[in-house]
């Protein structure tokens, strides 16, 4: 896949667990893990911004497009 997700990067920056997270964003812990390990086929807006919210950060701080040869 071309789009990869850093969530586990900025968790980490921010020295935030799963469980944690995913109680302050409204999602299950199991989600957020798909998420964080680039498992998952698609992320609500709504989703991203309450990540984005939570960790203070930019969406392209956890999303990177890398272009396939």
């Amino acid at each position: 896949m071309a789009i990869n997700i850093n969530l586990d990067v900025m968790m980490a920056k921010r020295k935030i667990g799963v469980s944690e997270l995913a109680e302050k964003i409204g999602i299950t812990p199991a989600n957020l893990s798909i998420l964080k390990n680039n498992k998952a086929k698609a992320i609500r807006f709504s989703t991203l911004d309450e990540i984005c919210n939570v960790l203070d950060c930019q969406p392209g701080d956890i999303i990177k497009y890398e272009r396939k040869n």
